[in-house]
């Protein structure tokens, strides 16, 4: 053989390899001339996408294809022509069955003979009609020699033409023999892997660039899904694996391999892959987004699950009701402190209304767009006050099934009130101090410290500095949180603010109750200012819903219990000689007695109003007495 003879031989070879290429390429590839609406050329993938002969295809205006989009096919058109190159998914094409097919159409623009020329790469956007034609293509390239012919024919008289079309997809196409050797590359695919198309022809293309898998363990070539189709004659597909360039990197790609059957017997296959390094970018940054929504939508649950603002009740400033002395102090000490961001401390009795004061604050404060979180100190178990307080993570104790964020977490940037703070355990406070120091905590089980800027309100019933004289309550955490002391009164010592207390609650409750039209006499007025209110503003709440429920008419009928001065100042009527009691009952009654007494003090023992002087004993007696009778003060 001569040399001229040999090099016909590979001229033909590379010839024959790009019309396979063409022909036999997985995806539906077609050649339109945008000036005469007709389609210069296509593959027998896209005859199968569209459903028409390939003669008839050739005849059939593109208009008549896309005629219910024909001017955004018009408006995709002139675009890829001013720009080189385009996509759309917005496409849809008649098919001759008459159903309309949804499309992802790539293109980019081709010089043929002086007259441009679009090339389209035509993918059904359903996965499901994409796998049937799978199989059918399988079947037609299996049974369609004759159309094979005939497109080899044609492209033996275009072949330079042919040539370009190829060269100017984007995707990169490469075709193998029955051996695994590379026949035909395009120049996307070589410059994709960083060779040579020279220098690919004629190699095992698996050992130049799928050679390893994505972690760099051995990838042995009869394992290559490209190498099955030209022993099995199936297609093959390829969606979590990575092409190896030439320098040593990698990237991750999505390909097809589909065999190339002549006569009846494999003689190889055409591979189409795609470099999906932005995408995967892309759906990364879309997962990482996803995360940090959940994250934000898990935090945004927890808030609202402890947010104190009811639904249907507007708390604002104003719900502040009363025009007494000790009101008006208040109000001018919120609108002196709100402003800052320096700790509070509320003392007062129960029922007082001391978180109603923490919400003005945190209301007349640059934090009101962030939460007020409400933690009841006493309501929480010991063991738990550190993860409600601070959060923990999944798996730091048994129960804890999930992540939890904490109070302190779930009111960055607003405040936190901590309700009955003289409930902490002693222990717990010093982790407490540090967070109020220095914005700094971590979850129970985590090691990773965060950051938050919280404003502290605290409220408490009882007197915290003989609380730290006793020990029971850490000096330096008490001097943090009493930055600016507010004194909550009783309603006895505002009894001029009753009426209108009453009043609110009334139709505040009214309206709750669906129960309009009920009014306040003065004779009620009167007999509210009466009583001395141990329960203060939460007992006259209770009592006109009370009163709201029992009366009938407009008139409230108004049950307050006997008044605690009066039964106290009585003189005791001694039982009847007949009856007899225990030693046991006398002491029972002597108990009880002194805890109205005590209770009537308002706590106090010694001193003018106190417990032992309503008794009528010294205050060393009546000490001992507590003692004989075990009477814990705050009983």
């Amino acid at each position: 053989m001569t040399e001229a003879d040999s090099l016909s031989g590979w001229a033909d070879l590379a010839y024959s390899s790009r019309h396979m290429v063409f022909e036999h390429c997985a995806e539906a590839i077609a050649l339109l001339n945008p000036f005469s609406d007709r389609l210069g050329d296509l593959n027998i993938a896209a005859c199968k996408l569209l459903g028409y002969p390939r003669q008839e295809l050739l005849e059939l205006p593109v208009s008549k294809l896309f005629g219910h989009q024909l001017a955004d096919l018009i408006v995709f058109t002139q675009a890829v022509m001013d720009k080189g190159r385009g996509w759309t998914d917005e496409l849809s094409c008649n098919c001759k069955s008459g159903e309309r097919i949804e499309l992802e159409i790539s293109a980019t623009t081709l010089q043929i003979k002086g007259v441009q020329h679009l090339i389209l790469v035509l993918r059904e956007r359903s996965q499901e009609k994409y796998q049937r034609d799978q199989a059918q293509t399988e079947r037609t390239m299996r049974g369609g020699l004759i159309e094979w012919r005939n497109i080899l024919n044609l492209f033996q008289e275009n072949e330079r033409d042919n040539q370009l079309l190829l060269s100017s997809v984007g995707d990169g196409i490469y075709s193998i023999n029955s051996e695994g050797l590379a026949t035909f590359v395009n120049p996307a695919c070589a410059r994709m892997l960083g060779w040579e198309t020279q220098d690919m022809i004629g190699k095992n293309i698996h050992r130049i660039h799928h050679h390893t898998h994505a972690d760099g363990s051995h990838y042995p070539v009869e394992q290559c899904p490209i190498y099955k189709a030209v022993h099995d004659g199936v297609i093959h597909e390829g969606r979590q694996e990575v092409f190896w360039r030439r320098d040593g990197s990698s990237f991750p790609v999505e390909f097809t391999s589909t065999p190339v059957i002549s006569e009846g017997r494999i003689v190889g296959a055409v591979v189409v892959f795609r470099d999906i390094t932005e995408r995967r970018s892309t759906e990364n940054q879309l997962q990482s987004a996803l995360d940090e929504l959940k994250v934000l939508k898990e935090r945004l649950e927890e808030q609202n699950a402890y947010l104190q603002e009811e639904i249907h009740i507007e708390h604002n400033f104003r719900e502040i009701v009363g025009q007494s002395e000790p009101i008006k102090k208040i109000i001018r000490q919120i609108d002196v402190v709100a402003p800052t961001d320096a700790s509070v401390l509320i003392n007062g009795e129960s029922g007082t209304g001391k978180e109603l004061i923490a919400r003005a604050i945190h209301q007349a404060s640059r934090r009101n767009a962030h939460p007020l979180i409400r933690v009841n100190c006493a309501a929480i178990p010991a063991e738990l006050f550190e993860s409600e307080f601070f959060g923990h993570i999944r798996g730091a104790f048994t129960g804890a099934v999930r992540d939890r964020v904490g109070r302190f977490e779930l009111a960055d940037g607003g405040t936190l009130f901590l309700d009955e703070i003289g409930e902490i355990p002693l222990e717990l406070q010093s982790k407490l101090l540090r967070v109020l120091q220095e914005g700094q905590f971590e979850r129970v089980g985590e090691e990773r410290t965060r950051k938050v800027d919280v404003r502290i309100i605290a409220a408490t019933n009882r007197d915290l500095r003989q609380e730290v004289e006793a020990r029971h309550f850490r000096e330096d955490l008490y001097f943090r949180l009493n930055v600016f002391p507010i004194k909550s009164p009783p309603l006895r010592d505002r009894s001029m603010d009753i009426g209108a207390l009453a009043a609110h609650f009334l139709k505040q409750t009214g309206k709750r109750l669906n129960m309009p039209g009920r009014r306040l006499r003065n004779s009620d007025i009167e007999r509210l200012q009466r009583y001395s209110w141990p329960g203060n503003i939460r007992e006259l709440q209770n009592v006109i819903e009370r009163a709201l429920i029992t009366s009938i008419g407009a008139d409230l009928n108004l049950d307050l219990p006997d008044e605690p001065k009066a039964s106290l100042n009585a003189t005791p009527q001694p039982p009847p000689l007949s009856v007899i009691m225990t030693d046991a009952q006398i002491r029972e009654l002597e108990r009880n007695n002194m805890q109205a007494a005590l209770k009537a003090a308002d706590g106090k023992l010694f001193g003018k109003g106190g417990a032992a002087e309503r008794l009528g004993l010294k205050p060393t007696t009546l000490a001992s007495r507590f003692k004989r009778l075990d009477i814990k003060v705050g009983d």
